[in-house]
Order: structure tokens, then C-alpha cells, then sequence
């Protein structure tokens, strides 16, 4: 769903609390407290798809790997090449930090 137009208060608080997390076990309380294991689970899985994605894997050779549906797929792939571009955002700044790890 779209939300450059939507700024409702709730949304906003929901977001604004998010950027307030500072660090990876943060997050993993936070939603965990949040969200529904099976919800955290579509949330990593179409994170993982969009990953193989961007590295140019294709359909069959995803579906293999992670044993998500052929829609799944194809929804994360129309958010990688319609979207508003935070797939490919974040799995740039991903990217980077791990570079900057390793050095």
C-alpha cells in the first residue's frame, strides 16, 4: 500500500516509534511485541525475495530457495521495479555497511 499520501496520526506515531529503535535486538522486541509470528515471517521472506531479486535470481531459482509462493515473488518484484524504491534503498545501505564491516 501507498502511503505518500496517507499521514494519518497513527501511522505517523507507528512510523516515528520505528526510527526510535536503536539497534537489531530493539527491533527484534519491538516486533516481535508488534507483529504476528506468521507476519514477521511474510515481512522476512519478501525481504529475502527482494534480496535474490536484486541480485538477479529468477523465479524458479527463488522459489527453490526460500519455498515462497510464485506470487510472492511476483508482488516483490512489481515493489522492486514499480515501487517507491525503498527495497532497493535499504538493500543499498545494507550493502554498504557490510562492505564497511569487512574493512
Amino acid at each position: 500500500m501507498n502511503h505518500k499520501h496517507k499521514k494519518s496520526d497513527a501511522a505517523s506515531d507507528l512510523y516515528r516509534a520505528i526510527l526510535q529503535l536503536k539497534d537489531v535486538q530493539e527491533c527484534y522486541d519491538f516486533f516481535g511485541d508488534l507483529c504476528t509470528v506468521s507476519e514477521l515471517q511474510a515481512m522476512e521472506q519478501r525481504f529475502e525475495v527482494a534480496k535474490l531479486l536484486n541480485q538477479g535470481l529468477i523465479y524458479n531459482d527463488i522459489l527453490e530457495r526460500t519455498g515462497v509462493s510464485s506470487a510472492t515473488i511476483s508482488r516483490v518484484n512489481r515493489c522492486l521495479n514499480y515501487g517507491n524504491d525503498s527495497y532497493r534503498t535499504l538493500l543499498s545501505r545494507l550493502e554498504e555497511l557490510d562492505a564497511e564491516e569487512e574493512a
